[in-house]
């Protein structure tokens, strides 16, 4: 039933978007079409009259058959002659078209006895009509058409405000697994059975054995929390919900909340999956200590979390990991078993997870087989992953400066 009511609203939200667009040009475009067919009708002449070639009009005026003509700029718009044929008079009306080179036509009608009348060209009703109108209606059609595109981008921003952020990566788009990841090897061996719950829950479920609600990863900055979320829906093989926990603070009250529920939202639609959101304590901090107090916006959002991870409606199937390495600020509901239950440390990396990682980075560049990257491991105390990855990425450019055909 959600999907069906979604299906209708998007129908509904593509109408005026699209449908009443392209009917109002096409109604613009066919009054063009006939406006212009009239134009050309009352220009072109009557059916009943003949086309004469200037050359028969020439030798008609010569025999004497033509009586009259009406003059037009260079063409004779109505002309009158009179011919027997057999032996009964037949009045002709015909229309003609003089070329430009012939200078002194009006003479050779008259010295012919052609009684010869001279118009000007006069604008049709309606081509006066359209010349006057027709700039009128393209501002009008502009102006109209840049406003009802603000106000269904506006409505669309309007009904999109309190939507989701989160970046949604596809099992085909999560190609990270444990391999990529070096230098955590408990966090990896905590998160096994994680990975073994996405892919087979009956195995837990079958005991009453319940999974962690919630993993929250803490570490230094660059240690690879972001990573390790990702190599554990690689691994499961399931979708992946990412999220900062910025993105749900705004300065309008309840749009935090909103986009919390619509976030859970999503992700029971894609059920199993993972819901990751970094640097958690930006939304995740112990409530009480805002200026706004009970109201402030902050801990709406909060409160959301709280009931969208442990509340009276929870989907199981459904693992909310979160990064943070500042744990000691976190609101204690968000510790409490049944929420994150389960702290996954992701510290600095030893030297033998340094040698790893730098395994890692050095594989993707052109490098010399001779490099120690074991004594590179001892020579790095303290660095963190992303700290040999920015290393290995300088010896590159550095090389390429140089002109170096490796690194």
């Amino acid at each position: 039933m959600a999907n069906n009511k979604k299906k209708n609203s998007n129908r509904r939200n593509n109408i005026p978007q699209s449908g009443g667009g392209n009917q109002i040009i096409i109604i613009l475009l066919l009054t063009m079409v006939v406006v212009m067919a009239i134009m050309y009708f009352q220009k072109t002449p009557q059916v009943k009259a003949q086309e004469w070639d200037y050359s028969t009009v020439v030798q008609k005026v010569k025999d004497g058959v033509v009586k009259e003509v009406t003059i037009v700029d260079q063409y004779i718009k109505n002309g009158k002659a009179v011919e027997t044929l057999n032996g009964k008079i037949t009045e002709i009306d015909f229309y003609s078209y003089i070329p430009f080179t012939a200078s002194g036509f009006a003479d050779f009608l008259i010295e012919n006895n052609v009684k010869v009348r001279g118009e000007a060209e006069k604008p049709s009703y309606f081509s006066i009509i359209l010349v006057n109108l027709l700039p009128i209606l393209a501002i009008g059609f502009l102006l109209w058409f840049f406003m009802f595109r603000q106000v269904q981008g506006s409505n669309n921003r309007a009904m999109n405000f309190g939507k989701s952020r989160a970046r949604l990566l596809t099992k085909e788009d999560v190609k990270v697994t444990f391999k990529d990841v070096e230098g955590c090897k408990e966090a990896k061996e905590e998160l096994q059975e994680v990975v073994q719950f996405l892919k087979d829950a009956s195995k837990f479920t079958r005991l009453g054995a319940k999974i962690p609600k919630g993993v929250l990863l803490v570490g230094p900055p660059g240690t690879g929390k972001t990573l390790l979320a990702k190599a554990v829906a690689g691994e499961a093989n399931v979708p992946f919900f990412s999220m900062s926990g910025s993105e749900f603070v705004e300065m309008f009250v309840g749009v935090g909340a909103s986009r919390v529920r619509d976030l859970f939202e999503q992700g029971k639609r894609s059920a199993p999956c993972i819901i990751f959101i970094d640097e958690l304590d930006a939304v995740g901090r112990t409530r009480g200590a805002g200026y706004g107090g009970g109201h402030d916006e902050r801990e709406q959002t909060l409160n959301q979390m709280l009931v969208e991870m442990d509340g009276f409606n929870t989907d199981t199937r459904i693992i909310i990991f979160a990064a943070t390495n500042r744990p000691d600020v976190l609101d204690p509901a968000l510790l409490r078993p049944g929420r994150f239950d389960r702290q996954v440390v992701v510290d600095l990396p030893d030297v033998k997870g340094r040698e790893g990682i730098f395994k890692v980075h050095v594989a993707k560049i052109q490098h010399d087989p001779s490099i120690d990257l074991y004594h590179l491991a001892r020579a790095t105390p303290g660095f963190s992953g992303a700290d040999i990855a920015n290393m290995v990425n300088e010896a590159a450019l550095i090389a390429a400066r140089n002109d170096k055909e490796r690194v």
